[in-house]
């Protein structure tokens, strides 16, 4: 089972040879979940043991440099981390490479440092697909809204740059109203109702993850609108939007294979751990889930 310490602690028992730290973002978020879950199956089928930590909170970037230190000082043989802030973490990791440790970013890119690995979607080509899709479902000169993720990394950057030049090169006269989050679902929930509450107009809300889509559906049902009322368009591929669109909220959702961002992170920090040659970036790739799709989703994934 997956077990996330609170900042600073570590699993009880001396870290030995075959230990991976693992620094992830999230226990609670459904996607994150998944990734989770890729990460301890990659350790239990390698034989290691996975140290998992992660910030006090989502995007609390000084929590997340605490574990990341005292895993360098515990010894671990290599360092998976999902970066809260792609620049902050650069320090640590230099210190952990400079001491020998390899280390592998999931999910988030790392600025300012070189690691082992990077091991992700191609956050920028995906986003330049969510926003074509979302083009077709609307009419040009149609106000949307976009919920971003943190701009403070690089994946956050990324899907919000993606998105938008892939929607106005189909959509040039449509206004794209801009939420900004870190990443949290009630920031989009606030930020989505509230532009709803003066705007009439909007007919689409976009999202940079899925935690925004379930805030934007949130934010929908506690004005009286319904599945369809406003089309919801999500990134991630996350159970429960793809649950929800089963339902008729969400329209299309360019998918991470989360599950595999985890493993295959994991399973590069092993390697590496073991002196073996690993790609410095792996791309995990994609899945547009639409409503025709979406069963083919869950089946390829393990969605019931």
């Amino acid at each position: 089972m997956l077990s996330v310490m609170a900042a600073g602690a570590l699993m009880s028992g001396s870290v030995y040879a075959g230990s991976i730290g693992y620094i992830t973002k999230s226990a609670t978020n459904s996607g994150w979940m998944m990734i989770n879950q890729g990460a301890a199956d990659a350790a239990q089928e390698a034989g290691v043991d996975l140290v998992t930590v992660g910030p006090a909170f989502q995007g609390d970037l000084s929590s997340q440099l605490e574990v990341f230190e005292n895993l360098v000082a515990q010894g671990v043989d290599a360092i998976g981390i999902a970066p809260v802030d792609s620049s902050g973490v650069a320090p640590a990791v230099n210190d952990a490479m400079d001491a020998g440790i390899p280390v592998v970013a999931i999910d988030t890119g790392v600025s300012g440092a070189a690691v082992t690995s990077f091991v992700a979607t191609d956050n920028y080509a995906v986003a330049k697909v969510q926003g074509a899709v979302a083009a077709t479902l609307i009419n040009d000169g149609d106000a949307i809204i976009y919920v971003t993720g943190n701009q403070a990394q690089s994946t956050g950057q990324e899907r919000r740059n993606g998105f938008v030049e892939a929607f106005k090169t189909a959509r040039p006269n449509s206004e794209i109203l801009e939420v900004p989050t870190e990443w949290d679902s009630n920031q989009a929930q606030e930020g989505v109702e509230a532009i709803l509450n003066s705007r009439s107009d909007i007919k689409m809300v976009a999202n940079a993850w899925d935690g925004g889509t379930m805030g934007a559906k949130a934010a929908m049902e506690n004005l009286g609108l319904g599945a369809g009322d406003i089309k919801l368009v999500g990134f991630d591929g996350a159970t429960d939007a793809i649950e929800a669109m089963d339902k008729g909220w969400v329209h299309a959702d360019t998918a991470q294979m989360l599950y595999q961002m985890g493993y295959q992170g994991i399973k590069a920090a092993v390697a590496a751990s073991q002196g073996k040659d690993v790609s410095p970036r792996i791309d995990t790739g994609f899945f547009l889930v639409t409503p025709s799709t979406s069963g083919a989703y869950k089946d390829l994934v393990g969605i019931k």
